[in-house]
Parts: C-alpha cells; sequence; structure tokens
C-alpha cells in the first residue's frame, strides 16, 4: 500500500545540490519534491556493521539530511570483510567516528549525529525523539526488540534487516499502519539456538544486498513513493538467488505495547539451566593452561562447529559441535572415568552444553569462562581471532 510522505520537503536545494542529485531529479516520482524531503530527513542508523555500513553510504549519498549513528563498537579485523564504511586504517577506532568519516567523503553536505553509547532501555526514547525513521541493522534480538517497542511507543517507522550466511531478510515496520517486529517473532528463540553471525558467520556482499534494500524502503517511505514493505516480508537467498515475499500479519491478540522492558532478561543470553549449570563449573583460560601444565587427565572438548575449529583451536580439544549435546548424540563419546572440560569461542555455548552435561550424569564437568578468545587473550596471543 501506498503511504503519505514521511517528511515535508525543505525549503530549497542549493545549485550544488541540484548538480549533486540531479540523477534523482530527473526521476519524475522523486524530482525536486522527493529530493527537499530526503533533504529535510532524520534517519537514526542503528549500528555501523554489517548492515549499517552499506546503509549509512547510500542514506547519505542518496542525500538524507541528518544521520545519526549509534553505535558503541570498535572496528576490528574481522569487520572489514563486509563493513565496507571502515578501512585498515580505522582499526581500533570508534566505529562511530569511522563511519562520520567515510560519509563525510562520500557527502560533505550530510549532518552526522553521532551517539557512542549502548542502546538501551534508559536512553531508547529520548533518542529515538529526534529522528523521523529508524533503520536497525543490529544483529541480536534484545535490541531487535527494544528498537521495535521504542517504536511503537512513538508511532514511528523503521526498517529491519538480518542478515545470516546466505540469507537475509527486510521489512517495514510501522504499527500505525501494519504489524510491528512482535507481530512476526511474538517470542525470542530459546538462548543459544539461533547463532549469531559471529558464530555462524556472514557472506559479506549479503550485507550489500541488504542493507541496500533498506536504504530503498527508508527513501520511499521519507518521499511517499512506490510500495513499501509494510506488511511484507521479504526474503532474499544469495545461494539460489531468489527473492521472495510473504505476507505479515497484525495478531490481534497481542499485548498491547506500553513500555519498555529489560529486554536482556527477556531475551536471554543463555537458558537459565545453563546458567545453573555454571555456577560453580566454570573455569578460567589460565586455570585451564595450569591443569595442562600440572599433567592432569581430562577431556578437553571444542563445541564449536568444524569451521570455526579449523580456524583456530586450544591444544588438545576434542570437537564434538553442541549441537550433538543436544541430541545426546555426544555422551557416547565421552570418557567416564576423567572429567569433562568444554569450550567453545565465548562462553555460551559450552554453558549450553555443560548443562546437558551435567544431567546426563557427568557431575565434575566444568567449562571455559571467555572460551577461546579468552585463551588468546590470556595464554596465547599469537593465535588468530574471529
Amino acid at each position: 500500500m501506498s503511504l503519505p510522505p514521511l517528511v515535508e520537503p525543505a525549503d530549497e536545494l542549493t545549485v550544488d545540490e541540484v548538480q549533486r542529485y540531479s540523477r534523482h531529479l530527473i526521476i519524475p516520482d522523486v524530482g525536486m519534491d522527493g529530493q527537499k524531503r530526503l533533504k529535510n530527513a532524520r534517519v537514526l542508523v542503528v549500528g555501523a556493521g554489517g548492515l549499517g555500513s552499506p546503509a549509512l553510504l547510500y542514506l547519505a549519498a542518496a542525500g538524507v539530511g541528518t544521520l545519526g549513528i549509534i553505535d558503541f563498537d570498535v572496528v576490528d579485523e574481522s569487520n572489514l570483510q563486509r563493513q565496507v564504511i571502515h578501512g585498515q586504517s580505522d582499526i581500533g577506532k570508534p566505529k562511530a567516528e569511522s563511519a562520520r568519516e567515510s560519509i563525510e567523503e562520500v557527502n560533505p553536505y550530510v549532518n552526522v549525529v553521532l551517539h557512542k553509547e549502548r542502546l538501551d532501555s534508559t536512553n531508547a526514547l529520548e533518542i529515538f525523539s529526534g529522528y523521523d525513521l529508524i533503520l536497525d541493522g543490529t544483529d541480536n534480538f534484545a535490541t531487535r526488540y527494544l528498537v521495535n517497542d521504542a517504536a511503537v511507543l512513538l508511532n514511528k517507522p523503521y526498517v529491519w534487516g538480518s542478515i545470516y550466511r546466505f540469507d537475509g531478510q527486510v521489512s517495514v515496520f510501522w504499527n500505525e499502519y501494519g504489524p510491528n517486529y512482535r507481530d512476526l517473532y511474538p517470542e525470542p528463540p530459546p538462548p543459544g539456538m539461533v547463532p549469531s553471525c559471529a558464530e555462524g558467520g556472514v557472506l559479506g556482499v549479503l550485507c550489500a544486498a541488504i542493507g541496500s534494500v533498506m536504504v530503498n524502503e527508508a527513501i520511499k517511505l521519507i518521499t511517499g513513493i512506490g510500495d513499501p514493505l509494510v506488511g511484507r516480508l521479504m526474503i532474499y537467498d544469495a545461494l539460489e538467488m531468489t527473492w521472495r515475499t510473504v505476507k505479515v500479519r497484525k495478531d490481534p491478540d497481542a499485548e498491547p505495547i506500553t513500555e519498555l522492558i529489560d529486554y536482556e532478561a527477556f531475551c536471554g543470553t543463555v537458558s537459565e539451566e545453563a546458567q545453573q549449570a555454571a555456577m560453580g563449573s566454570t573455569i578460567t583460560a589460565r586455570e585451564l593452561k595450569e591443569k595442562m601444565d600440572r599433567g592432569e587427565d581430562f577431556f578437553l572438548v571444542d563445541v564449536r562447529e568444524k569451521n570455526e575449529y579449523e580456524i583456530v583451536n586450544i591444544p588438545g580439544a576434542v570437537l564434538i559441535p553442541k549441537g550433538e549435546f543436544l541430541t545426546g548424540e555426544a555422551f557416547a563419546k565421552l570418557p567416564q572415568d576423567k572429567q569433562i572440560v568444554l569450550h567453545c569461542k565465548s562462553g555460551a555455548r559450552s554453558a549450553e552444553a555443560l548443562a546437558a552435561v551435567k544431567n546426563a550424569g557427568f557431575g565434575s564437568a566444568v567449562h571455559v569462562g571467555g572460551g577461546v578468545l579468552s585463551w588468546i587473550e590470556t595464554i596465547d596471543p599469537s593465535l588468530p581471532r574471529y
């Protein structure tokens, strides 16, 4: 369905702006009026990462007058495979600052506002209130629900995108005109069931495909042209090279959103069972090294996936992916006469596996808090991070 333009047009375009945006101006559906609306628009991009990178660059190139960036992270070398707004010289720099520098190179007429802080329930409403439109490029469920609920409370539209390996999704949520994110995903998945991009990976160029669609939707909303993805979910399969859309409808029985909540608790990083299992059964990477140096006889298990194990592994670790613990297949591979020591990349997956192991009767089992990343940081910094 077509919607009214989100933003009123600016008073004028300068001669330089007319020259810069001329290819937009000669499109009848955009024209001077549409470009003036883009100039007057205030758009907040949540996350300057995989999706935020192409989104910010194309929003800037399109002439969006004010771009807000909220990101508290710093640029890491592993980001550069897909986060094209950052470069080699930006490693260690706050992502928001790096993104601003790239935007200024693309379009000096854009006003960039930085929010170098973590988005949470205490600041979301205040930050969002200064913008017409939100683009959500985050990769965790807690922030997605937070963005949705804040947008609903403020009656603001937002463009949502998601990527994982070779698959992407895009939709537009605007509670006034259609469903919101909770109508698509009423409840978050159980903790540990859906791997993040850091755990499962993502094809770098997928970010460009999905990020550009998100910007396309933002331009349509701002200028009031076309048929936005309100009430529709677009799904992209990069391997099969297919695009398809499915309808998303409002849930008439859904509880109304009346306030922001504790989204970390709502989504959970690990299950309550895993938290209980880890209490008193967590060792550090240094304690693991000390056990090795003392020659203790234990069984070290890496619960990551095979491709992660091939990137980097702790010496002596046997690979048994977490999924095998959840199905019970792993237990036949565990010795009965040795202590079981589990680890993953950061500690979340190994805690989930630990709960299953303890339930299976391996009462002395422990896991390594911080996982491989902690081992690299405290024991062997020469190993590659990912």
